[in-house]
């Protein structure tokens, strides 16, 4: 059984992704990160960043204690590596599998998240935050369908590579960008959307948690923390 500490966001829908394609049995912890549940003690124990999602195998490899992980990339390439699914066995195209999981890790979903602060969420619209991010998120859309062009998955076979960046490419319009200015990107995009196990991942979402909205006070947890911030509202938490 894997314990899922979870919210319906880019980094969430990556796990849940897997979890259905691979038939695994998880239960769903909710962590409502616009009300401050990643900082309670008892989440920072197993994830020191907080910042969700993070999982709790009560069942790993070994056989021994539970195990706890977090950080999505790193909890992809746990599940991964437990099960054998999802992560081919060869040197040279496992390589190329954590090459793409990694530039999702340190590309795609940083930029892209930027984007979402800089367009949607910050108290003032700066021009050339926006442009920056806009842009990047642009140039990064054309790296992959550069990808996608030789390849039917991005690492060739469907894999995690492909689990991690899909959730980032669904808000494409909110990141004010044109599938249609993609063409690879866009045949994969409806691909991965057609897999009934992408679909009950999402719909996981809505199940447990419903639509998530941002409010002025959510903004004020989730946005601008600080050691201090966070040490302080941990301690009213517990």
């Amino acid at each position: 059984m894997i314990e899922l500490y979870y919210w319906p966001t880019p980094n969430g829908h990556k796990v849940t992704i897997f979890l259905e394609e691979a038939e695994l049995d998880y239960e769903i912890k909710p962590i409502n990160i616009g009300a401050g549940d990643q900082f309670k003690p008892e989440f920072l124990r197993i994830s020191p960043n907080n910042r969700m999602p993070a999982i709790v195998d009560k069942n790993p490899a070994d056989g021994g204690e539970s195990i706890s992980v977090f950080e999505s990339g790193a909890i992809l390439l746990y599940l991964a590596e437990k099960t054998g699914k999802f992560i081919p066995a060869s040197l040279r195209d496992r390589k190329t599998v954590t090459e793409w999981l990694f530039w999702q890790v340190g590309g795609l979903g940083p930029m892209a998240g930027q984007n979402h602060h800089f367009v949607q969420y910050a108290p003032e619209k700066i021009p050339y935050a926006i442009n920056r991010y806009v842009q990047e998120t642009n140039r990064l859309y054309g790296v992959l369908d550069r990808q996608l062009e030789q390849h039917e998955y991005i690492a060739g076979d469907y894999s995690i590579a492909d689990m991690a960046c899909y959730p980032w490419i669904v808000p494409y319009e909110r990141q004010q960008q044109r599938l249609e200015d993609f063409p690879h990107l866009k045949r994969w995009f409806e691909s991965i959307r057609s897999h009934p196990a992408v679909s009950r991942a999402y719909e996981k979402g809505k199940a447990n948690m419903g639509q998530p909205t941002i409010t002025e006070e959510s903004k004020k947890i989730l946005f601008g923390q600080t050691a201090a911030n966070i040490k302080n509202f941990s301690g009213t938490q517990s």
